[in-house]
């Protein structure tokens, strides 16, 4: 009979040692529908441990370079130039060097392409960030449709370090009125060396399709239609100057970005006989005192 209860006994124990108790280390089984979160989980961990190892193979410093920051360009058309602007002709004031924002030291070595006005001089004026002149030269130019090639040095002297300046060219005509004026901003050093970026596009920023050139008008309203590519968000001013230098019509057209945009505009006038005006549109520098750019044309203004 004892023989019998320890037989049993024995059994009793060898099952329950087979039981898995509440603390023990071995693994419970995942139930099947819990299984696509598992593998998920666990291949979102292998994912994020393969990041991170990349992630710390790559170096401290990442290498920059001097890339122009991008320009809105116009979809290319059937130009003779492929970086021009569509239907409009190359700047009459083109810069070549420097570029827009190159870190320059004195004397600046100038260099542009240019359609002399018709009083064939031209005028190079460098001005510092708080609109005072720094330097100013005035070059006699020989008249070319086809544009002249110019170099100018341009000296200076700042106090600081650094500041930001305006390279104005202006050409004017006959009557002493402004017929082209261009402008591009640089970086004025005090010492150091030049870092020369390249120059933007070489198309005329304002394309005027009504009036042309020497177009005869009467009626005592002007209407006037083309396209300009904003350097900026100051209004563009259109503005009839008679011979003598007096305003005889103003319109004003607000700037809402700085995309390529078309405008449609008129401008009143008055005058007693048959005047020679010329039609001007321009921006002021929005950053320091002073304009940065006029486009003009003639047109005959009839009563």
């Amino acid at each position: 009979m004892k023989q019998r209860l320890f037989v049993i006994a024995s059994l009793l124990g060898l099952l329950a040692g087979c039981a898995s108790p509440a603390g023990s280390s071995i693994p419970t089984p995942y139930p099947p529908e819990y299984l696509p979160t598992v593998v998920a989980l666990t291949a979102r961990s292998m994912g994020d441990s393969a990041t991170a190892t990349y992630v710390a193979s790559l170096p401290t410093e990442i290498p920059t370079t001097n890339t122009p920051e991008p320009r809105l360009t116009f979809t290319p058309g059937p130009t003779h130039t492929p970086t021009s602007i569509p239907r409009h002709s190359l700047a009459v004031i083109q810069f070549l060097a420097p570029g827009p924002m190159s870190k320059v030291v004195s004397p600046i070595t100038l260099r542009l392409n240019i359609k002399i006005g018709e009083s064939e001089r031209m005028q190079v004026d460098l001005y510092g960030e708080d609109g005072r002149l720094l330097s100013r030269t005035v070059k006699k130019v020989p008249t070319s449709n086809q544009g002249i090639l110019q170099s100018v040095k341009i000296p200076f002297e700042i106090r600081a370090t650094a500041e930001v300046g305006r390279i104005t060219i202006t050409t004017l005509d006959n009557d002493d009125r402004i017929q082209a004026l261009n402008s591009v901003r640089v970086l004025l050093l005090s010492s150091g060396g030049n870092e020369i970026n390249p120059v933007g596009n070489p198309s005329e920023p304002v394309g005027v399709i009504t009036p042309l050139a020497d177009e005869s008008v009467s009626g005592g309203v002007l209407n006037v239609r083309g396209d300009v590519w904003p350097f900026s968000l100051q209004p563009v001013i259109l503005e009839l100057i008679s011979p003598e230098g007096k305003s005889i019509g103003l319109r004003i057209l607000a700037v809402e970005n700085a995309n390529p945009q078309s405008f449609e505009t008129t401008i009143p006038y008055k005058v007693s006989e048959p005047t020679l005006a010329r039609l001007t549109i321009r921006q002021d520098d929005d950053r320091m005192p002073g304009l940065f750019y006029v486009y003009s044309q003639v047109v005959l203004l009839n009563p």
